[in-house]
């Protein structure tokens, strides 16, 4: 069991039977008062967040999650198909579980696969991925000090903003926690 000053960005925890990342922690202890601790949750198993404060003395288990390599094949519908890299098994997540990560899914792309209990439960991204931009608009430099940036639309549907100089064709690398562009591939 973790108590409170266990529990730090980054780590899973189990409560009530569910897994959950911890995504941010605040640590606050005032007066008389005992430590308190503030975290956001990120259900791994359904996506959603939620905001639990612990008590000084509440604590927490520690999920045990696996993590596997496995590559993205296809979406249908709502539903997404991926494959196992060492067992070579197929196997499905709805899009209420990929969540926002969708936007980054291409047909090949080998990602991380959390399971809980022997079950895949969710995905975890590269944070670069490379796409290649299908539609970008002409790079028209105006007033700008900065240099300027412009909406462009990537493989997979996603629209990020780039600098003027990207055009379509070309392959740019993603950071794909912020969702922002990086750099040229």
């Amino acid at each position: 069991m973790l108590s409170i000053s266990d529990i730090k960005k980054g780590k899973k925890i189990v409560l009530n039977g569910e897994p959950f990342l911890v995504l941010a922690d605040q640590h606050s202890k005032t007066g008389r008062a005992g430590a308190v601790l503030r975290t956001k949750l990120k259900n791994l198993r359904d996506g959603s967040i939620i905001n639990k404060t612990f008590q000084g003395s509440e604590r927490a288990g520690e999920a045990s999650i696996e993590t596997k390599k496995a590559q993205f094949l296809y979406r249908e519908a709502d539903t997404y198909y991926f494959m196992n890299n060492e067992t070579y098994e197929q196997f499905e997540l709805p899009q209420e579980v990929v969540g926002e990560q969708s936007g980054y899914l291409k047909e090949g792309a080998e990602i991380d696969v959390y399971y809980f209990e022997g079950n895949p439960i969710n995905i975890q991204l590269p944070i670069k991925m490379d796409f290649e931009v299908t539609e970008a608009p002409p790079g028209i430099k105006g007033n700008t000090a900065d240099g300027g940036s412009k909406q462009v639309t990537l493989e997979t549907g996603l629209q990020i903003s780039t600098p003027l100089f990207v055009e379509k064709g070309d392959v740019v690398k993603v950071n794909t926690e912020k969702g922002e562009y990086v750099e040229r591939a």
